[in-house]
């Protein structure tokens, strides 16, 4: 039985388009909009997942491939701090993405995986950084990154493939076993769509896969000579863990290459905040006796009723560090935002990487990890 020609809607006419559709939309910024929206979450591999976020009021993401940005995560009654790499593409700009790895003992990797979910609202600080081509543009690139250092490369990579500027870029990955590449097929995807794309992937074992036929062990020079003859022409981009990356270093001097065309992802804040401690113990409560007797001021932290001396050439967090007293820092860059407080009263010189909104200073906190005293100070600490 057919319909009257008079009253039939096609479905398309009944369904409402997605507001980012049509004009690009005002551009997002942490200062106004706090917060996103967990919009999916993707499985890239076994212990690896892929967080995407999109913003409320339908803003555009923009930054530069390879920046970070800030999740600012309540855990245990704990407010954290954490930094992941962007690890999707600027072209895409109505979502951002970042790629998280679960590290065993991990504090925010785990939560991350075991409970952030889709419709979920997350505090999110940035865009920041300074790792990115954009930046050192260049005829031909190598990238090399190693387990989930991965992500920036990704996003560089990706971009490249989205403008479709074929660039000739060699991306060398290191896994322990093929089972843990990650973005493997999408990789394989670019390299078949882009002539000058090449990939290569090096895995300590095989694990599961026993028909892998690629390479297993470790990048060493002669592997990457093979790799990528004309390494020693190329701007490299390398991210991964730091054994990683000083192996690498390592085998670059060894080769000649000139450092000014080496760039590197050089944190990784899940293990450095485990490793706070021990750099506590490795810092001598005299060691301010070496500071110069220049001009010194008084800093007090209210709640641990603490005071120490810091020097006006001294950042606030090292000479507390110096003086026994436990204070929350990551990068100690300026970029994360690990060791925001409440500056009762006082003057500091903080010269910061994008870890504070503008907001947030005009309401009189500061980074401990940038900031210089320039007078007494009282810290909410």
């Amino acid at each position: 039985m057919m319909r009257d020609a008079a009253t039939f809607e096609p479905v398309e006419s009944r369904l409402t388009q997605p507001q980012f559709w049509g004009a690009l939309p005002a551009r997002w910024t942490s200062d106004v909009e706090e917060t996103l929206v967990c919009c999916q979450v993707r499985q890239e591999t076994h212990d690896v997942k892929s967080f995407f976020f999109r913003s409320p009021a339908g803003h555009a993401f923009s930054f530069e491939p390879g920046q970070f940005v800030t999740l600012e995560l309540e855990i245990d009654g704990e407010t954290i701090n954490r930094c992941y790499t962007i690890s999707s593409s600027p072209t895409r700009p109505h979502t951002i993405s970042i790629t998280v790895k679960r590290v065993p003992g991990g504090k925010v990797s785990n939560w991350l995986h075991d409970n952030l979910q889709a419709g979920a609202q997350v505090r999110v600080l940035g865009p920041a950084g300074e790792f990115t081509c954009a930046r050192h543009p260049a005829r031909k690139y190598l990238f090399l990154s190693a387990g989930s250092g991965i992500t920036p490369l990704m996003s560089m990579s990706r971009a490249h493939h989205e403008l479709s500027e074929d660039r000739d870029i060699v991306f060398v990955h290191s896994a322990r076993t093929p089972d843990d590449i990650i973005f493997a097929r999408e990789l394989d995807l670019i390299a078949a769509n882009q002539s000058n794309f090449r990939t290569s992937f090096v895995c300590e074992r095989l694990g599961a896969r026993t028909n892998w036929p690629g390479v297993t062990g470790f990048l060493t020079l002669p592997l990457l000579k093979l790799i990528a003859p004309d390494f020693m022409e190329r701007e490299i981009f390398t991210c991964g863990p730091a054994p990683y990356m000083k192996a690498l270093r390592d085998l670059l001097d060894e080769a000649g290459f000139e450092r000014k065309h080496y760039h590197e992802e050089s944190f990784s804040f899940e293990t450095l905040v485990e490793a706070a401690p021990e750099l506590l113990a490795e810092t001598a409560p005299d060691a301010l006796d070496a500071a110069p007797a220049a001009a010194t001021f008084a800093v007090s932290f209210t709640r641990s009723n603490r005071e120490i001396v810091c020097g006006t050439d001294q950042h606030v967090l090292d000479a507390a560090r110096q003086a026994g007293v436990r204070l929350p820092a990551s990068c100690t860059q300026g970029m994360c935002g690990t060791c925001k407080v409440k500056l009762v009263s006082g003057q500091v010189e903080m010269k910061h990487n994008g870890g504070i909104r503008q907001r947030e200073i005009d309401q009189g906190m500061v980074l401990l990890c940038c900031s210089k005293p320039l007078t007494d100070l009282v810290v909410e600490k």
